[in-house]
């Protein structure tokens, strides 16, 4: 047995977490996969589909089911790069809405909305224009752009994790260093929410850097950051980003069900309950390839619902 997590599950630990070893179920999968080495190319596709998969994608439920048909048919799916239309337009929305107050913060009838929030409403939120305002909401304008036009780099502020948790992969702040000022003054201001019910704290620039415009909760997250750009430091709803609050994801319930349909798959159990027979049956005949996938993905979304939001965002 390695020392080391395999890499294909590096979306559910950390890279230095050695807290799997006391996983068995986790242990015993990677022991699938060794009694069916080497695999095809087709396999490492699939698998590498699972590795990127993330529950708090606002699409979850889709993307499994999309793995599912590749597992039951042994090809990966051809894959368009393009956000779902839905999304791209709310981004387009948000941008040109955030970036129209940037470059005049007295605008008004912009004719646009986001989630069906319009645009006079999400101006609203922060309040009276000053130069901090709009430096801030211009790194929201930041990371929006980098998700349309991913050559355009967004510039980290505060958090220096890498994609899976990596300390120190992206070293934050330094592009700022002109606008030093602003950058501690949207360190400083911290926001007070819940995780998981509990009371919480999160830095402004954190909550911009960890801003996802694929999550589940892109909405709900832009209005608490700009409410507290406007000073408005307690939200309704706790600040939902990454694995961050996952459990109030509309998805759970869907993504739960999913995962008994493959723990049904690869476990062969004939009476299990809360399953999609759909799904199971897409599955076709169970073979050892399509076992150990169905239980790696299976593993995989019990682990993004089940462990621990534990980065500090303050």
């Amino acid at each position: 047995m390695s020392d080391n997590l395999r890499s294909c599950w590096q979306n559910c630990y950390g890279p230095d977490d050695k807290s799997f070893f006391e996983d068995k179920e986790l242990l015993a999968i990677d022991a699938m996969e060794d009694s069916i080495t080497p695999l095809d190319e087709q396999t490492k596709a699939i698998r590498q589909l699972i590795t990127r998969f993330e529950a708090c994608y606002h699409e979850a439920d889709k993307e499994a089911e999309l793995i599912i048909k590749a597992i039951g048919s042994g090809h990966p799916p051809e894959e368009s790069g393009e956000r779902p239309p839905k999304r791209k337009a709310e981004l387009q929305n948000c941008r040109d809405i955030l970036s129209l107050w940037c470059e005049n913060p007295a605008i008004e009838g912009i004719n646009l909305d986001v989630g069906g929030i319009k645009a006079e409403e999400l101006l609203s939120f922060i309040g009276k224009p000053s130069p901090l305002k709009i430096w801030q909401v211009q790194r929201v304008v930041d990371k929006i752009t980098e998700a349309l036009e991913p050559s355009r780099r967004y510039h980290w502020l505060a958090l220096d994790l890498g994609d899976y948790g990596e300390p120190g992969a992206k070293p934050a702040g330094e592009y700022y260093k002109d606008n030093l000022t602003f950058l501690e003054q949207t360190k400083k201001t911290i926001i007070h929410d819940t995780l998981d019910g509990r009371k919480s704290k999160v830095s402004l620039a954190m909550a911009i850097d960890m801003f996802m415009p694929c999550h589940w909760d892109f909405v709900g997250g832009l209005v608490i950051i700009l409410k507290a750009i406007g000073g408005d430091l307690h939200p309704a709803k706790p600040y939902a980003c990454c694995a961050r609050n996952l459990k109030l994801s509309p998805l759970c319930d869907r993504l739960r069900m999913i995962s008994n349909t493959l723990r049904a798959f690869w476990k062969g159990e004939k009476t299990a309950e809360n399953i999609d027979s759909r799904l199971l049956a897409s599955l076709g005949a169970a073979t050892p390839v399509k076992r150990w996938l169905a239980a790696f993905l299976d593993k995989t979304i019990k682990l993004h619902l089940s462990l621990p939001f534990e980065i500090d965002l303050t």
